[in-house]
């Protein structure tokens, strides 16, 4: 049987429109630093080259390279982590300006993949699927601990409110949000679903 993490790990990948305190452990990621706007044709080059190692991976037994542990399994969504650069922050502007915007884009990969596979993936794709962006990749363990997340409905310009209801929650908690940054999990394809559907959750830790 397929293994299916919107099924089997709900806790962090189905939260609810109500803000909640979560426990994130360690998960592996193949991740990307950029920085942009992501309504930008050179953003979806950063994703692409995620779904291509991603999927590499979960067609390796196609290719001859079984890892140990092997098991079928649904792709984890994509993922990024956000924050501005140090001008954006130094600004009084309340708009935030999207080509100021830092990002680390990622999708986890099961725990079967280790260092050593990850980098024999990436170097079979640099072969087959040669792109510049592939030197910039990394795998990494990645573990965030306490935070808050939320689902938020609809465009990913009301987030704002979100975050709003977030942080109500971390004062009733008396909880201090740990860094600037957070995380934004897309269990939604953004170029096939209308603003009002998109489906994103929202993290960012706390301590």
């Amino acid at each position: 049987m397929k293994y299916d993490w919107k099924k089997q790990e709900k806790n962090f990948y189905s939260p609810t429109e109500k803000p909640e305190i979560v426990i994130v452990p360690s998960f592996t990621f193949f991740t990307i630093q950029g920085k942009g706007n992501p309504n930008d044709e050179a953003f979806c080059e950063y994703i692409g080259i995620l779904y291509s190692l991603s999927y590499a991976v979960k067609m390796s037994p196609k290719s001859g390279i079984q890892p140990p542990g092997f098991f079928d399994y649904a792709v984890y969504p994509l993922e990024g982590v956000w924050d501005l650069d140090e001008d954006a922050k130094n600004s009084n502007h309340c708009i935030i300006d999207k080509n100021k915007l830092i990002f680390n884009l990622m999708i986890r990969q099961p725990d079967f993949v280790t260092n050593e596979f990850a980098a024999e993936i990436l170097q079979k794709t640099k072969k087959k699927k040669p792109h510049l962006l592939l030197n910039a990749v990394k795998f990494e363990t990645i573990e965030e601990g306490r935070c808050i997340q939320k689902l938020h409905l609809g465009s990913y310009d009301s987030e704002p409110e979100s975050f709003k209801l977030m942080e109500q929650l971390e004062q009733e908690q008396k909880l201090k949000r740990k860094y600037h940054i957070h995380r934004e999990i897309y269990l939604s394809d953004a170029r096939k679903t209308e603003k009002s559907k998109l489906r994103t959750i929202l993290r960012y830790q706390v301590e």
